[in-house]
């Protein structure tokens, strides 16, 4: 990889990361992910003003990460959802935020129930080794030096 495509690579990075973690976004995206996807019902879950949600839920579309359908034919009435490249990258994020929120959570917080839409079961995903497929906890992993690292 050339120095200028690994530059591009990590601006692009930045650009997203900087997106995802604006305040708003984040909680939006949370909500899209957990069933709250129309415009009424964002503004309500979340308390922001409306003017505010339309610039992020617009900024979201255009970043690709939501898609807005209508769903009233007589009103511009949108419902979003989350892109197939959101849920790549933006679920694993949201739900290991939200899992970790709700374990440490004093105030009886509600948990969020997953089904895995494959086997139809309830579960709770967790990080795997790729090679020996067992969970990894965030203790058991460091990064490897750049000079012992791939070329």
């Amino acid at each position: 990889m050339s120095e200028r495509t690994s530059h591009v690579t990590f601006q692009h990075g930045q650009e997203f990361l900087a997106a995802i973690s604006e305040r708003w976004n984040y909680q939006i995206l949370r909500e899209v992910f957990f069933g709250v996807g129309r415009f009424g019902e964002l503004k309500r879950a979340l308390g922001i003003s409306a003017n505010i949600l339309t610039a992020r839920l617009n900024s979201l579309t255009e970043l690709g990460l939501l898609t807005k359908h209508a769903y009233r034919p007589d009103k511009p009435w949108y419902e979003y959802q989350l892109t197939d490249s959101a849920r790549e990258l933006v679920v694993p994020a949201i739900v290991t935020i939200t899992r970790w929120a709700e374990t440490n959570a004093t105030d009886g917080a509600t948990h969020h129930l997953l089904v895995h839409t494959e086997c139809g079961n309830p579960t709770n995903p967790y990080l795997a080794c790729s090679s020996c497929h067992r969970p990894v906890e965030a203790s058991a992993l460091r990064p490897v030096p750049a000079e012992d690292g791939p070329r």
